[in-house]
């Protein structure tokens, strides 16, 4: 029976590579000239720092800015509060969401159920594993679950026959 999973993933090359693609455009520009900004990359988080408020501002809309040029989904980017120190020295924390929470899932398979398609689903790991008897079943759910919203990006992988 044909197969797909629906996955909500990061590509970490892409986000690494526009990590470096921030950092040359900071150490480049006249007004980060003798300022001490840090985009630090740790697991699944991004720490940024800068001397203060306007500065941290700028910095992350240059990180938004490659993250969007390489193709990275910035629904998966959960960018909490700018945290300024007393001294004015500003920290922000980004957490990279990576595959389909609990919630979300339950969200997405509602929504193929509401759909009336004969297709079965399961949760699986931190994807949802779609199987249906014919192919244009399973092409007809990925082109509905493609035009809804669900918060997080999705792809479609191991599509099979």
């Amino acid at each position: 029976m044909p197969s797909f999973d629906i996955v909500s993933d990061v590509d970490m090359q892409e986000v690494d590579n526009a990590l470096n693609q921030a950092r040359k455009e900071i150490a480049t520009r006249f007004d980060f000239k003798g300022v001490t900004c840090e985009i630090i990359l740790e697991k699944d988080k991004i720490t940024l720092t800068a001397d203060n408020a306007p500065r941290m501002k700028t910095l992350n809309e240059i990180l938004v800015t490659k993250m969007a040029k390489r193709n990275v989904p910035l629904q998966n980017l959960d960018r909490g509060d700018v945290e300024v120190s007393s001294t004015g020295h500003a920290r922000h924390v980004w957490t990279i969401k990576r595959g389909l929470e609990h919630d979300k899932s339950k969200e997405v398979t509602q929504f193929i159920r509401d759909s009336k398609l004969k297709v079965t689903m399961q949760f699986q790991e931190n994807k949802i594993r779609v199987t249906g008897k014919s192919r244009d079943d399973l092409q007809e759910v990925i082109a509905q679950v493609k035009t809804k919203d669900f918060g997080v990006a999705l792809g479609f992988e191991n599509y099979r026959n």
